[in-house]
């Protein structure tokens, strides 16, 4: 199966259980590898024929930007599902991880993958 993927997508948002991440506006790391069969637009060469990751990455910014998720669990379920209402989509790996969340790690995170 062909991939679509969108790499270290930075976006601003709150996540989090703790009082302050209930506040603060903190980044958010969204890749998604969306699963798809590229053999028709390829063959068309059309850009109407393929699934066009910039209006995910949009749709995946607006999601995280307004979710307000208490965890990553939770967040990264909303973004599988936003991804596999694009037509073209049959299955998707999503993961979501928080900078800095955990002393002496880079980022914490999780990783799901879903399909239709």
């Amino acid at each position: 199966m062909d991939k679509i993927l969108i790499n270290n997508l930075r976006v601003q948002g709150i996540l989090g259980v703790n009082d302050w991440e209930r506040t603060t506006l903190r980044e958010i790391v969204v890749n998604v590898t969306l699963f798809i069969d590229t053999r028709h637009p390829a063959r068309s060469d059309v850009i109407a024929d393929c699934v066009d990751y910039s209006l995910v990455a949009k749709d995946i910014c607006a999601l995280v930007e307004t979710a307000r998720r208490f965890t990553l669990e939770a967040l990264a379920e909303d973004v599988a599902k936003v991804c596999l209402n694009r037509p073209g989509v049959q299955k998707v790996m999503v993961r979501v991880e928080k900078p800095d969340a955990v002393k002496g790690a880079d980022s914490v995170g999780v990783e799901i993958e879903r399909g239709h």
